[in-house]
């Protein structure tokens, strides 16, 4: 297979007007991607009907969308809460999601940190993490008149190979293996950044310790972050890694079987929930001989001919590895049914190393590319992957009665734009997913999907175009934040900053 994308011009989304214009283009791309005719408002829309079966601490989620963990680089230096902190929060709030997926990742200690301003849940910030819960829930319970069917997450994370807990230029990776591409990356340069057994044994019980302090100022469930090649989603991969916690299956999830029995070996009764990379891709990066005139190159992958089989990514095939093979994918589903995990929120790839394929956009972030083809491919393959993986899940519980079957959250429909409750809609109420993600499309439109079911249409001008400043922003040492629509961040000195930086590396 050839790694040069086929040229190809980009339709954009809001050149097509109509539902028809848009079953249309999604035809002329070949894709399997049903979307409603009509938006459906009032109590009667299937985006608005409650989860069923599925209790997460007493409360029955009372609607069908989750707003995705999105830290903001904008947390105090000892991982507490600031004003940039609090107005998110308050605007998950305001949402009218039900269920706020973790609210953003937070380090089970400082040297897991992704920048040196991540929020930190231990002991010294749990006034700070206490009162960011509080003002979503009462910001929401102003809105919506109850916050009783509101169900609060936390994300718990390591950064691992992506840390940089004391720099915002400065990488300080522990990763669970040598990586034979992103090593170089990343600076990974010598086997002591690898963690020891020893190490993980007692990073755990920070998990376990940050989980008490969740439960404590009152979160809902705590999410054990496996994703988009941070450590825990590493560890899936650590094929190579030797002793206790790689090669098998059984050993490359055993830190997540281990976390669990902890929290419950403490007496934390907290539900629990994992953010899964569905499928990985290798790295990807701008291919040089194709790049335009001030713009980045169309993304191409990686040379991996060096190291086939590929064993370095999780439902990954290892003779083809920019396609996924889903039979650990569907092993690792049944595990968190056995360990009673009540929310799978699925995702895909990495933001850092193959953005396409987990957050697809138009305009790349700086350290990003071109897209190679319509990112309506993308959108379409996690959203395919989810509904086999509902399916599979549905299957496995009718040969295992007593299993629960997680609520499971899909992901990357920000891309679709004004389509994007017609296709929610559709995924939801034939059973392609049981609730819908949002991520960085709520920073400039938070009230979206209120909107879609309340009113039957989207305010046009602030919907996402998937400009991705909000992730050039802290690729560059900037707070993140919606800065082509939202005034707040419009305002900001950060504003001019970031179009000096994009100007100057073609984004």
């Amino acid at each position: 297979m050839s790694n040069t994308p086929a040229p190809f011009k980009l339709t954009r989304l809001a050149a097509l007007k109509t539902v028809a214009d848009f079953r249309q283009h999604l035809a002329s791309l070949g894709l399997n991607l049903p979307c409603d005719d009509a938006i459906a408002s009032g109590p009667g829309s299937p985006l608005a009907q409650p989860v069923p079966d599925v209790i997460v601490n007493g409360k029955r989620i009372g609607n069908r969308w989750a707003i995705h963990p999105m830290e903001g680089w904008d947390a105090t230096t000892t991982g507490g809460a600031t004003d940039e902190v609090r107005r998110r929060w308050q605007r998950f709030g305001l949402s009218g999601a039900k269920v706020i997926y973790g609210g953003e990742a937070m380090a089970v200690r400082p040297d897991g940190r992704a920048n040196p301003n991540q929020l930190i849940i231990v002991e010294q910030n749990k006034r700070d993490i206490a009162e960011i819960r509080e003002i979503l829930t009462q910001a929401h319970r102003e809105k919506y008149g109850t916050a009783d069917d509101l169900v609060i997450g936390f994300q718990l994370t390591h950064s691992g190979r992506f840390c940089k807990p004391n720099d915002k230029k400065r990488m300080e990776p522990r990763v669970a293996y040598r990586h034979p591409i992103l090593d170089r990356k990343f600076n990974v340069t010598s086997d002591a950044q690898v963690f020891t057994d020893a190490e993980i044994d007692e990073l755990i019980q920070c998990y376990i310790r940050a989980a008490k302090i969740a439960r404590e100022v009152g979160a809902d469930f705590v999410d054990i972050k496996h994703c988009h090649g941070y450590l825990l989603h590493e560890f899936l991969s650590a094929y190579t890694r030797p002793g206790k916690y790689g090669g098998s299956f059984e050993n490359r999830t055993r830190i997540l079987r281990d976390i669990i029995a902890g929290i419950r070996a403490d007496g934390n009764p907290i539900d629990i929930g994992v953010r899964l990379s569905a499928f990985d891709f290798v790295p990807f990066k701008p291919d040089p001989t194709r790049a335009e005139p001030g713009k980045l190159g169309p993304g191409i992958p990686e040379d991996y001919s060096h190291c086939l089989p590929y064993t370095y990514g999780f439902s990954v095939k290892p003779d083809n590895p920019i396609d996924y093979d889903l039979t650990e994918t569907f092993r690792f589903v049944d595990l968190c049914s056995e360990l009673g995990v009540k929310i799978l929120n699925l995702s895909a790839g990495s933001p850092y190393y193959n953005p396409h394929i987990q957050r697809p956009a138009a305009y790349p972030p700086s350290d990003g590319y071109q897209p190679a083809h319509d990112p309506l491919i993308d959108v379409a393959r996690q959203i395919n992957v989810v509904r086999q993986l509902k399916e599979h899940a549905v299957k496995s519980r009718a040969a295992h009665p007593t299993r629960q079957v997680p609520v499971m959250i899909g992901t990357a429909y920000s891309y679709l734009q004004e389509y994007l409750p017609h296709v929610a809609q559709y995924a939801v109420a034939h059973g392609w997913t049981d609730m819908v993600g949002l991520g960085r499309v709520v920073l400039s439109y938070p009230e979206m999907l209120a909107d879609a079911t309340t009113k039957g249409a989207l305010t046009p001008k602030l919907i996402c175009r998937t400009f991705s400043d909000c992730t050039t922003g802290p690729r560059n040492g900037l707070i993140s934040g919606c800065y082509p629509l939202d005034d707040y961040y419009k305002a900001k000195p950060e504003f001019a900053q970031l179009k000096t930086i994009k100007k100057a590396v073609g984004a």
